[in-house]
């Protein structure tokens, strides 16, 4: 009896710190918590037991418990590795990167040709916007681990910062390859190469994501900058499928009205104008379409429109004043006149605009006189409208001159 009472009794003086590694072995999270503690509570120098309890609340994801554990464990061992390596990944986690530095960095002096200790360091070095730095250690973490895909990922982004697009592109491109979670590091180098004013890269870029409904709505915005609009209604049209924002829509009547298709780009913003009556944008837009449709009258009541939308802009008065003067609604435009020269954004054209107005309503002296100060401030740049004035201000003074 007393030789089968042997396992027993030894089973019973197993101590809390083992049963604890056991039952952190098996998975048993909450367990292997209550049995470190113990194990503390025996011996609270026993750095094995604060590192693994730390250990267990870390694999719990509750990293303010770990990283206490973690920082106690360094008190009693000071630059433990495996301590430091898991209380920087916890500073990471929890957002506090600047504080990470200390003992990534010691991790990362221990072990320098080790994956982990690099990687980490390098994403809390480019957390707090030190990418130099942080590209020598992801650089050494690749040459350990050369199919790492957020490393790959972190360094192309420290190149991008650096504004070294043309070592940023293959990293992130491979970073893609390696695991498609990081395919969203090419939206972020076709951004940089707009920046850059490189937009075909970018184009190529965004054809790759035909599912990405901002993509394709940016797509056709630099196919049609490229003045290739006709290339461009394809996307939009793909964006508005996905997405039909007004954004969308109203990009869309622009690529129809620069590809010369008017009739497809009014139904689309007079949708619009529908539901956002008050879309000063949408407003301006349309008008211009009727106005080069010549349907005068619905032209000067969306710029009529604007304007009270928008009284302060000098443009929503300056397309009134025209397309007033072109409808003979004359009163209409020497109120868009007075407002512009309110705004002290008169110029020569709306000094000619002046000038019409007064001759077509037979008042010759201001006639004469805004034609004369259309002259004065235009100085050969417009040469059609300046003959034009010559022509009038000889015959209106002869004419002034005979009364």
């Amino acid at each position: 009896m007393w030789i089968a009472g042997i396992p027993l009794l030894f089973l019973l003086q197993v101590s809390p710190y083992e049963q604890g590694l056991k039952a952190l072995d098996e998975k048993q999270y909450p367990a292997a918590l209550d049995l470190f503690s113990k194990a503390i509570a025996a011996d609270s120098a026993d750095y094995g037991a604060h590192f693994n309890l730390a250990l267990t609340y870390s694999l719990l994801a509750d990293d303010s418990q770990a990283i206490a554990e973690y920082r106690k464990t360094l008190e009693l061992k000071p630059k433990l590795y495996q301590a430091e390596l898991n209380l920087g990944i916890s500073l990471l986690r929890t957002k506090q990167p600047a504080d990470a530095l200390t003992v990534l960095s010691d991790a990362a002096e221990q072990k320098p040709k080790e994956f982990r200790p690099n990687y980490y360091l390098a994403e809390a070095l480019r957390a707090v916007a030190q990418p130099e730095r942080a590209r020598t250690h992801y650089q050494a973490a690749l040459e350990n681990t050369p199919q790492s895909a957020p490393a790959q990922y972190g360094l192309g982004q420290c190149e991008l910062k650096l504004n070294n697009l043309a070592e940023a592109a293959p990293l992130l491109k491979k970073a893609a390859e390696l695991d498609p979670a990081y395919r969203d590091g090419l939206l972020e180098l076709a951004s940089a190469y707009e920046q850059q004013k490189q937009p075909e890269p970018a184009i190529e870029i965004y054809r790759q994501f035909p599912e990405n409904a901002g993509a394709q709505e940016r797509l056709g915005e630099l196919l049609l900058e490229g003045d290739k609009a006709a290339d461009a209604i394809p996307y939009f049209e793909e964006a508005i499928r996905k997405s039909p924002t007004t954004a969308n829509r109203a990009a869309l009547a622009s690529a129809y009205l620069k590809n010369k298709q008017p009739e497809k780009a009014l139904p689309i913003v007079s949708a619009i104008l529908q539901t956002e009556p008050d879309n000063y944008d949408i407003r301006m837009l349309r008008g211009r379409i009727l106005r080069d449709a010549r349907q005068f009258s619905g032209a000067e009541s969306d710029f009529y429109q604007a304007a009270q939308l928008k009284p302060e802009s000098p443009t929503a008065w300056s397309e009134l004043a025209a397309i007033a003067v072109v409808g003979e609604n004359y009163q209409v435009a020497l109120g868009a006149l007075d407002k512009l020269a309110a705004l002290h954004a008169e110029k020569p054209g709306h000094v000619y605009l002046r000038a019409i107005v007064f001759d077509k309503n037979r008042q010759l002296k201001p006639a004469l006189e805004n034609y004369r100060r259309f002259l004065s401030m235009s100085e050969g740049a417009n040469p059609n409208e300046e003959f034009i004035a010559r022509q009038r201000a000889r015959i209106l003074e002869a004419e002034i001159n005979r009364r």
